[in-house]
């Protein structure tokens, strides 16, 4: 009995850790979800706004204001479309290589269970979505230059700003995950 009584809290202090060590992952796995979910619903507002503006476009589109030249309504739905796949192929591959271990030197640098892991995998899919939505705000800018009747480019132009600021501050948080993991690296004591 005396053994049960001085082993308990010992027992129950190393489970309480698992159980912390545990939750702690499952929070960081919520970061990856979250990063998946903003990346899908990045592609529904992109293909809603190229949809829906496409149907509003005359026959022919142009990109400025006073512009000469003009493209075929066809040409710049292709045109979006093929931007649109490949920003996504580029911005998928990175984290799909990762999640299925097909590309041994990353999977052996950021291994399953590190933390930084999953937020790169949170990285790329927010990336992802940024670069969707980036592509919306294209589509919509072409939509307010050739329907100047219906809405102004000038009333939405924080939102033509936003998206430039938005990237500059992804890839900012992408030196900054790198030099978390090279610090890391560098004293695996300390994490």
């Amino acid at each position: 009995m005396t053994v049960f009584v001085i082993l308990l809290p010992e027992v129950i202090s190393r489970r309480f850790g698992q159980i912390l060590y545990i939750s702690s992952l499952k929070s960081l796995h919520m970061y990856y979800r979250f990063g998946k979910a903003f990346y899908y619903f990045s592609i529904v507002i992109f293909l809603f706004f190229l949809l829906y503006f496409y149907s509003a476009l005359p026959e022919q589109v142009f990109f400025q204001l006073d512009a000469e030249d003009r493209w075929p309504k066809g040409t710049y739905f292709y045109g979006m479309i093929s931007l649109f796949v490949i920003f996504n192929l580029i911005s998928l591959l990175p984290p799909k290589l990762l999640e299925t271990k097909s590309w041994k030197k990353l999977h052996r640098l950021f291994p399953i269970g590190d933390p930084f892991r999953d937020y790169l995998l949170t990285w790329f899919y927010s990336f992802g979505g940024v670069l969707n939505l980036s592509l919306g705000m294209m589509v919509f800018y072409t939509h307010s230059i050739n329907n100047q009747q219906e809405i102004t480019a000038d009333q939405f132009s924080v939102f033509f700003y936003l998206i430039p600021a938005l990237l500059l501050i992804w890839i900012i948080a992408l030196f900054l995950l790198f030099v978390g993991k090279t610090k890391k690296l560098q004293n695996p004591s300390e994490y």
